[in-house]
């Protein structure tokens, strides 16, 4: 709990990736991917449940063996390429509802974001508890750095370069005078509950940002992601302190 304020964390893992096959169990660093956002809440000082959202069992035995509850399983219907998150997260709300758990916090930690850590969890969920005047929900986002449209180019019809947002090369901001930007990047989402009702979904106007350090960003939807997120991991100790970003 954090402020008398109870927290449901899930974690989704649906079988069926077809970027990556049989992504959210394949070996990271020694555990299945869907363990690591099960240890980030399991490590959380705030989190009071954390709950699997699956459509299949082997994936489910996994979620429980890395210490998920998997007290349901995810109906077909919503476990489709077409179906919409806020479908299993009040699919989940409404079922532990129905047996006598209510909660007022909701925290979504999805396996392709495996670099979210618990002390990352408690940051975003003290921010929102802090601006809880004016914000129901916080998201994870990362700085858009190089990425950044100032700095795009489109190809003309025979191949040759032109700025995107500039009349011409020689007018393209430097990189000190852009306009901050940042982009969502997956690594956590949570919400009130009553919002998440209200709202059905995360984005709106009452949301803030929790911005995480660009190694920190990476999602996982195909072999490329997977083989960045295991050199950052084999790496992590070269990158800044989790206090310092």
């Amino acid at each position: 709990m954090i402020n008398g304020k109870s927290v449901l964390a899930v974690v989704p893992a649906r079988a069926g990736s077809k970027g990556l096959p049989m992504k959210n169990v394949r070996m990271l660093h020694g555990k299945p991917l869907l363990a690591w956002p099960i240890g980030a809440a399991s490590g959380s000082k705030y989190v009071d449940r954390i709950v699997m959202s699956t459509d299949d069992e082997t994936y489910a035995e996994l979620g429980r063996q890395a210490g998920a509850e998997t007290p349901f399983m995810r109906p077909a219907a919503l476990a489709t390429d077409e179906a919409p998150s806020i479908g299993f997260v009040l699919h989940a709300i409404d079922t532990l509802e129905a047996w006598g758990a209510r909660f007022d916090y909701f925290v979504l930690l999805e396996p392709t974001s495996p670099l979210t850590e618990a002390s990352d969890v408690d940051r975003a969920l003290e921010q929102l508890l802090a601006r809880a005047d004016d914000a129901d929900a916080i998201v994870g986002v990362t700085s858009m750095g190089a990425t950044h449209p100032a700095f795009a180019v489109r190809m003309d019809g025979n191949g040759l370069l032109r700025p995107h947002s500039a009349p011409s090369f020689g007018q393209v901001l430097r990189r000190q005078d852009v306009e901050p930007l940042h982009v969502l990047d997956g690594s956590l989402y949570i919400s009130t509950v009553e919002a998440l009702r209200r709202e059905r979904g995360f984005y709106h106007s009452r949301t803030l940002g929790y911005e995480t350090p660009r190694w920190k960003s990476f999602e996982i939807d195909d072999l490329l992601d997977f083989i960045c997120v295991e050199a950052i991991l084999a790496n992590r100790g070269l990158f800044k302190p989790e206090s310092d970003h």
